[in-house]
């Protein structure tokens, strides 16, 4: 029969090393999980779930801190350091060449419920609902040591409105956890949650994986008007304000041109209109020409179609302030 031979505390840190070292030159991407209260078994099921494209490595942080050291010095991959930073308490490390919004994804729906334990810290708002307990009426110093308005209904007791028994951010006092534990409550859930993302060389907030290409492509926008904006207050060119500074000017010109005797060849033709009127009905059937087919209509709508297309191309918009 074998012996088993059992590791060394050295020879297990330096086969974590090696480990961390292959994941750190397989994968350029990492998602930094918080796994506070959350079990072996509960972590087992992420790995599974995760299985093919990724892997998730837990430890000390001390010890990863100096992998990550000699690891960066050693290939010359100091991108790797910005992880370092990232290492503050309970947490985790994701490794994946999957879509980092499906493994986040993923890695949320393995989440178990918990019951209110004393003293822990509580994650949500938790609110008792009105309606019968099921309890007999000896357990009514509960209800009144809390405050909670209770009537016995049927042998049982039962509450009559809904209570906020306790506020996120509060620790859960005895009182509560008994009797969410007599109520049957189990009010919290607990997972991994991720808190950093890695990708690259870059680190960012998870809520950035929830943008689209739509959120984008808006916020883009926004900050090219800005841009437009500021430059065009202070006459400073950039990009984005030059096709405005560009027609602004050339409004400018044409106006000065109208109104004294400078001239250029669009400014003549804009003066000839305003002397005589009229042409503007002879210029709009010779730009709608190439697109004859279309049955001719009223000879009323066509002047007044006429008017209307002649203003608009006529520029008289580029007058205005």
């Amino acid at each position: 029969m074998a012996i088993r031979k059992t590791q060394t505390k050295a020879e297990k840190k330096q086969a974590y090393d090696r480990k961390l070292c292959k994941f750190l030159e397989e994968y350029s991407r990492v998602l930094i999980a918080e796994v506070d209260n959350v079990g072996s078994t509960q972590l087992a099921a992420v790995r599974r779930g995760i299985r093919g494209e990724s892997e998730m490595l837990m430890g000390k942080n001390t010890l990863i801190r100096r992998c990550i050291k000699v690891h960066a010095e050693a290939t010359g991959n100091d991108k790797i350091k910005a992880i370092i930073p990232l290492l503050q308490g309970n947490v985790g490390l994701i490794f994946t060449k999957a879509d980092l919004k499906e493994v986040r994804e993923e890695v949320a729906k393995y989440k178990v419920g918990a019951p209110a334990r004393v003293g822990l810290v509580a994650p949500i708002d938790v609110v008792v609902p009105p309606g019968n307990t099921g309890l007999d009426p000896s357990q009514t110093s509960f209800f009144q040591v809390l405050n909670i308005p209770t009537k016995i209904n049927k042998g049982t007791v039962e509450i009559i409105a809904p209570v906020d028994l306790i506020r996120k951010g509060d620790k859960v006092g005895s009182s509560e956890a008994a009797l969410l534990a007599k109520l049957g409550i189990r009010p919290f859930s607990y997972g991994l949650v991720i808190t950093n993302v890695y990708d690259d060389g870059s680190v960012f907030s998870p809520e950035v994986l929830d943008l689209t290409d739509e959120d984008l492509i808006e916020k883009f926008a926004s900050g090219v008007s800005m841009v437009a904006s500021l430059s065009l207050a202070v006459s400073y060119p950039t990009m984005a304000a030059a096709p405005h500074m560009f027609l602004n000017g050339y409004k400018n010109v044409l106006a000065l041109a109208v109104e004294t005797d400078y001239s250029f060849p669009h400014a003549d033709q804009i003066k000839e209109y305003l002397k005589d009127p009229s042409k503007f009905a002879a210029a709009a059937p010779a730009a709608a020409a190439p697109s004859g087919g279309a049955a001719a209509a009223p000879e009323e709508e066509k002047e007044e179609s006429d008017g209307e297309s002649d203003g608009e191309g006529m520029g008289f918009s580029l007058f205005d302030d």
